[in-house]
């Protein structure tokens, strides 16, 4: 697999994306949010969890077997384990191999291309670059406005990466590198600011928000930031897992249930959220500091919840034609 460009990248007790609904929730799904505390690290880490369990779910037996062999030859399986503390250790990969393509940032093992030396490659790697440009896509918002290309990738990965897992010659070291990064960025396509940047008279742009700041008085205590971070983190904090992710999880698929028609298009789910972003995504005003109003954040919470559930119904759609039989079939 050949490294991207790279370019930049953004990274209470109770969810705020929960604590907005409780106004226009029925009476039965009371019970569930009471049984719900922290989640986590946004899309970086709590976004992706709840997406991947959501997904793990829906799996039949024998694609979560399947998957979970795939997951078992990743050279980072044992130290997956060792993290999650799951009792079940299929259910405990696939959690964190959701969460692994952004744990790499930190991770001196590896190395961002363009800002640091290669490190060495270590065995079961293809190499050591984070391919931070593959996260995202930055297709601007008004396009008939002066822009530049974006060195994003994400639409691009999310066609190659399941090319790799149903090709028949792939390895079994390919198929464990792509497996991790397919997780996360099925959830990636779903968060508006990874799909969409506002462009600039100079043919600029934000890239996806990171250059926009925002002023939040609803966050008092960490009030500035910038508008991707804001996004990213509106699932909550980093250290949700076991009962407490379920809950969540539950809690998702319950107000945002699956709707009947296919939507296995990457296409599709980078459009809409392209659409969002233009939408709903930028507070209103041109200042240099844009303010984050209550209605803006309640419909930011709603758009989180309502993502993060489509983002794993589609992973385990997915999933399940990529892993269907012996788990090396493509039914496309």
């Amino acid at each position: 697999m050949t490294a991207e460009p790279v370019a930049g990248a953004a990274w209470r007790r109770r969810p705020r994306w929960l604590t907005a609904l409780p106004a226009f929730l029925p009476s039965l799904l009371l019970p569930l949010l009471l049984l719900v505390a922290p989640p986590a690290f946004a899309w970086n880490a709590a976004g992706h969890r709840i997406s991947a369990l959501i997904a793990w779910e829906r799996l039949d037996e024998r694609t979560k077997a399947a998957v979970a062999a795939v997951l078992r030859q990743h050279p980072d399986y044992e130290r997956w384990q060792a993290r999650s503390k799951d009792a079940d250790a299929d259910r405990a990969a696939f959690l964190e191999a959701s969460t692994w393509p952004d744990d790499i940032r930190r991770d001196r093992r590896f190395y961002t291309a363009g800002h640091a030396p290669p490190t060495p490659t270590l065995q079961g790697f293809p190499d050591m670059e984070r391919r931070l440009a593959w996260h995202y896509v930055d297709r601007p918002l008004h396009p008939g406005h002066k822009a530049r290309p974006s060195p994003g990738a994400l639409a691009r990965q999310l066609t190659a990466l399941p090319k790799i897992l149903c090709d028949p010659e792939s390895s079994a070291a390919e198929r464990a590198y792509a497996l991790p990064w397919l997780i996360h960025l099925v959830a990636d396509a779903h968060q508006p600011l990874h799909a969409a940047s506002r462009n600039r008279p100079n043919g600029d742009d934000d890239s996806g928000g990171n250059e926009q700041q925002i002023f939040n008085p609803l966050q008092p205590k960490h009030p500035s930031t910038n508008l991707h971070s804001y996004w990213d983190e509106l699932p909550g904090k980093p250290w949700l897992r076991g009962k407490r992710l379920a809950s969540t999880a539950k809690v998702l698929t319950l107000l945002y249930p699956p709707t009947a028609q296919a939507e296995d298009d990457a296409t599709q789910w980078l459009e809409e959220s392209w659409q969002l972003a233009r939408q709903a995504a930028y507070p209103g005003g041109d200042n240099a500091v844009l303010t984050i109003s209550a209605e803006f954040q309640a419909r930011a919470l709603e758009i989180t919840g309502r993502r993060l559930g489509q983002a794993g119904y589609r992973l385990a759609g997915q999933l399940q034609r990529l892993f269907s039989g012996a788990g090396r079939q493509c039914s496309t």
